[in-house]
């Protein structure tokens, strides 16, 4: 077979842990939006729903960056 490594592995089948990083915003906008639905508690004077969605926006360009990070890293081995 010619597309595969001395090891029987095809190149593109190995396993990427780093892209594990991609699954955050997804729990944070989706999984957990149920989950932190109301208005009482208040953070910085914000709905607390609202405070939510803020740090799901922020913390989804950190774990992109993660992930390339990490791919990055794995490319160089």
């Amino acid at each position: 077979m010619r597309n595969q490594t001395p090891g029987g592995v095809p190149p593109g089948s190995r396993k990427r842990p780093a892209l594990l990083w991609l699954l955050l915003p997804y729990v944070l906008f989706l999984v957990a939006l149920p989950l932190v639905n109301r208005l009482t508690p208040t953070v910085f004077g914000l709905p607390f729903l609202f405070s939510w969605m803020l740090l799901a926006t922020v913390a989804t360009p950190g774990a992109v960056w993660l992930a390339r990070r990490g791919d990055l890293r794995r490319g160089q081995r």
